[in-house]
């Protein structure tokens, strides 16, 4: 059964679509749940039953709240050492006052990743561990369904006020009496973004008629995004903040009775990395200052020491004591026990026990063998120790040994929590991993069919004949359909946990196997056929197709080894290493090639360099009558082998000897630009000292030669109009850069006012848009009106002109050199390497896959969230639109293997536009007779 590439390339992405939904659905572990919240609000456990008959414990309710008003100050992106260094000294004295001499309770608030603000918000006020998935909601937040302390206080009657991210007003609509939502993704405003939170302050701290008052301010985690946490805007931001806590602090003081204090907590939703982004798993990001302030702690006698580390989880349930609410049902924090330290024993062991009860009963909703759980145990153990200390209680004995008993007890309580939370948590890392390996046996089996099948698919008829038949009706398709079936009974009948493919109906999970039975068949049929093929005599005796040369042996071997390094997380974590050793061994490969087609080919095989001179020489006539940058790239070996060295003459030949080494050198520049991965992310790079401060003109020097190599480099292949709109375009790049503060013009001197450089940015986009419209005329025009492969080879490289120009605008200038590199590195490959060595399709291919990688990571990137710049989805834009955001925050992300898929098909299309223009210089100077000579 023969299919045409397009369609066995759309069978082949939904096969491996399943295969990725299968495996995705096993790596995103199902979160630890309880019961809907509709049926949360049951009945408090009462006190441990004290032994012996007839004694019963009078407490069976919840708590009375401990504090009459709170106040959540949430200042995202705040890192623990904006407070506890010596910018918190420096920037924040009035807060630095209150933690060292106050009346105050000082934490370090570790965030589980993925450390972006929708998930820890949830994790704040449910206590629960959002997962990975909630990343991909987090730019369009649905309603928070589950249990959690809004929604506690509201059925309780508490009255909330919120100003600040609207976010929340997604999470939790219809829960604020009062409430005024910004939005958190325009992150170009710093001010406005925070002053219309601060406008309402004085009037509602003037009110009685609220009960929980929240804040969350966001343009510090603005300021980290556009300009880092080193930023000189970072100072000023935090004393703003600092004047703001002072202002709550002091009239909460003013306003309080002898019933109830109230209580200040200040904290951080996340942190930010040494790039100003956050969302992994770093220092920085994962560590937020959490204070409590309040006239009922206390006054610290001695100064702070290090802060005590709790987990984030842990403020859910503390304040749900404070406030005298139920613990949200799936909370796994643990209760901060010195905020209500000042309480009595038997308050403090009544407030821990009921923690202890609701993670408990959370851990029996989710664990089959709940009480085999050593946290449970531990409980149990405490509880019975509880009911014995209120048994002394009750008789009234107020000795030595009821206070020992109860910190006993106390310590008890607080070792089960620890182990009890600790193990809710781990169910959050719970892969379902039998999904996992179904899933990726199926992604394995596609890419090694789609590797057999690449020569075929990019050969000239574009067909690749695909053995159906033979499979779905041999002995081993039904030898594996029934090996594969019995491995799937006994793993569902003997999994403990829930499996999401077991749970699948049996005509599903059968219709899968008999999938992988029949892609394993069709792979060991394409590899017979394959080998068969090479045993065929060749039409050619002096060509053998079945030699491998070095570099199809490392494309292979290098594709192999990468894929199989994705099945160990360390190698996820620093996957640049992994490219950047490709690319460097490729380079390598290249000079031996390089070395033996410029001075071994005359001396091996001088016999054909006639009748190929006339080969080179009608292809240089075409490419120069059609003005056509990249001629044709036979696939026959023999041309290969035989022409290679014709086209190398004089200083060229040196030249291309010396572009491996050249590349060599641009990538080991542009890996000492930026840091990247997990290891030595936080180890300096020439990027960050082209950032800082005091180094602003040669940044400046940097990114205007960078924009005129760009120019150089690009305009070449451009129409006379497309070369202005791209020289004014790249001039407009440095005025946009220069309007926001990154760089300076030469008779620039002192500080300049900054601006967000909207009308600069736009000047820019009309021209990308110039570009493009132009480059897609042409396609159009090749395709419709007349089918002229140089027309559509044009539009290409138009089109491919304005994505370059578009990229500049968006790259900071630190990272404009990295645009340079690849405009180098392609037209050097083109010229030098791959026109004379004649690669085929499939090689070039790889080719620009394995660079596109390794630029992907040049330009700073990881796969971790924290190195995605947000703030390149804002150029231009003067409020948040989120279809223009996304689109400009993906495109900067993955413009490298973007720009390397794009000169791909710009090579491919010359390749095709110069092979039928040569085919025609053929026939009219002779060509039948050279034809026959190349054959």
């Amino acid at each position: 059964m023969r299919l045409r590439s397009g369609v066995f390339a759309s069978s082949c992405l939904l096969v491996q679509a399943l295969g990725v939904a299968l495996f995705l659905r096993g790596f995103f572990p199902v979160p630890v749940r309880s019961v809907p919240r509709r049926e949360a609000r049951a009945d408090p456990p009462a006190e441990p039953a004290p032994p012996g008959p007839g004694m019963v414990s009078n407490w069976t309710k919840i708590p009375p709240p401990l504090f009459k008003k709170v106040v959540i100050v949430l200042i995202d992106a705040l890192r623990d050492d904006f407070v506890f260094g010596s910018k918190g000294k420096q920037f924040m004295p009035y807060t630095t006052q209150v933690v060292e001499k106050g009346t105050s309770h000082s934490f370090i608030a570790e965030a589980k990743p993925p450390t972006v603000t929708m998930p820890r918000i949830k994790a704040l006020m449910t206590g629960g561990i959002p997962g990975f998935i909630d990343v991909v909601v987090n730019l369009n937040s649905p309603a928070l369904l589950e249990d959690n302390l809004i929604w506690q206080a509201k059925t309780a009657g508490k009255r909330i006020i919120f100003y600040g991210d609207d976010t929340w007003v997604k999470l939790f609509p219809k829960h604020f009496v009062e409430y005024d939502g910004t939005t958190s993704f325009f992150v170009s405003d710093f001010t406005e973004v925070d002053d219309n939170v601060t406008r309402h302050l004085d009037r509602v701290l003037k009110r009685e008629d609220w009960d929980l008052l929240i804040l969350h301010y966001l343009g510090l985690d603005h300021i980290g995004h556009m300009t880092g946490p080193n930023s000189p805007l970072v100072g000023p931001k935090l004393r703003e903040m600092d004047n703001i806590l002072k202002k709550i602090h002091i009239s909460l003081l003013s306003k309080e009775e002898t019933s109830l204090p109230s209580l200040l907590v200040v904290c951080g939703d996340h942190g930010m990395s040494e790039t100003g982004s956050h969302g992994g798993s770093s220092e920085g990001e994962v560590h937020t200052p959490l204070l409590f302030i309040s006239s009922t702690f206390e006054k610290r006698s001695a100064p702070l020491a290090q802060p005590e580390l709790v987990q984030q989880t842990d403020l859910a349930s503390t304040l749900a004591i404070g406030l005298g609410l139920p613990i949200s049902r799936n909370s796994v924090g643990n209760l901060i026990l010195p905020v209500v330290g000042g309480k009595t024993m038997r308050e403090q062991l009544r407030f821990v026990h009921l923690n202890g009860f609701q993670l408990s009963r959370l851990l029996q909703e989710n664990t089959p063998a709940y009480e085999k759980d050593p946290g449970y145990e531990h409980f149990k153990i405490a509880e019975k120790s509880h009911g014995n200390w209120i048994k002394l209680y009750l008789e009234g004995n107020n000795s030595e040994i009821l206070l020992n008993l109860g910190k006993k007890v106390l310590k008890q309580y607080l070792e089960a929590l620890k182990t009890l939370s600790s193990s809710l948590s781990k169910q959050v890392a719970q892969y379902d991993m039998y999904s996992m390996m179904v899933g990726t046996v199926i992604i394995m089996e596609v890419l090694l069919l789609l590797l057999l099948s690449v020569p075929k698919a990019l050969s000239k008829r574009a067909e690749f004949e695909v053995p159906l038949s033979p499979p779905l009706f041999s002995l081993l398709f039904y030898l594996m359909c029934l090996m594969l079936c019995a491995v799937h009974v006994i793993v569902c009948t003997s999994a403990e946990s829930l499996c999401y493919f077991c749970s699948m109906s049996w005509l599903t999970a059968v219709g899968v196997m008999m999938l992988i039975s029949a892609l394993m068949c069709g792979i060991l049929s394409a590899i017979a056929k394959i080998f068969e093929d090479s045993r065929l005599p060749l039409k050619n005796p002096i060509v053998s197709s079945s030699n491998w040369s070095e570099i199809d042996a490392l494309i292979l071997a290098g594709t192999l080894c990468h894929v199989l390094s994705l099945g160990a997380s360390s190698f996820i974590e620093e996957e640049h290493q992994t490219w950047y050793f490709l690319i460097n061994t490729l380079c390598l490969v290249l000079c031996q090639e390089q070395c033996r087609n410029n001075f071994l080919l005359k001396e091996c095989d001088p016999q054909h360099s006639t009748s190929v001179r006339q080969n080179s020489d009608s292809i240089g006539k075409t490419s120069e009558s059609k003005n056509i940058d990249i001629p044709a790239a036979s696939n026959s070996k023999l041309g290969r082998a035989t022409s290679s060295s014709e086209f190398i003459k004089g200083s060229d030949k040196w030249l291309s000897v010396a572009t491996p080494w050249i590349i060599l050198i641009c990538c080991r520049l542009l890996r000492s630009l930026n840091q990247t991965g997990v290891q030595w992310a936080h180890r300096p790079d020439f990027g960050h000292w082209l950032t800082s401060s005091e180094h602003k003109s040669e940044l400046s020097f940097l990114a205007a030669v960078s924009l005129l190599m760009i120019f150089f480099l690009v305009q070449r292949r451009c129409s006379l109009v497309s070369k202005i709109a791209m020289a004014l375009g790249l001039l407009g790049v440095y005025s946009y850069r220069a309007a926001i503060g990154n760089v300076i013009f030469p008779w620039q001197h002192g500080g300049k006012d900054i601006s967000k450089g909207i009308t600069e940015a736009r000047f820019v986009y009309v021209f990308v848009l110039g570009i493009v419209f132009t480059g897609t005329k042409d396609l159009l025009k090749s395709q419709v009106i007349s089918a002229d492969s140089s027309t559509k080879s044009t539009g290409l490289w138009e089109v491919y002109s304005g994505l370059v120009l578009l990229a500049a605008l968006l790259f900071r200038p630190h990272n404009l050199p990295v645009l340079v590199f690849c405009l180098l590195i392609q037209t050097m490959m083109t010229k030098y390497i791959w026109i004379p060595l004649k690669f085929d399709a499939a090689q070039i291919t790889i080719m620009h896959y394995w660079f596109g990688q390794a630029f992907f990571y040049f330009q700073g990137n990881s796969n971790g969230i924290a190195t995605v710049d947000i703030s390149a989805g804002f150029v231009g834009l003067d409020s948040y639109v989120e279809l223009p955001a996304i689109f400009l925050t993906a495109f900067t992300t993955y413009a490298g293997p973007l720009l390397w898929a794009i000169h791909l098909l710009c090579y491919l299309s010359s390749e095709v536009s110069s092979s039928s223009s040569l085919s025609m210089s053929f026939w009219k100077d002779g060509g039948p007779e050279l034809n026959l000579v190349l054959q």
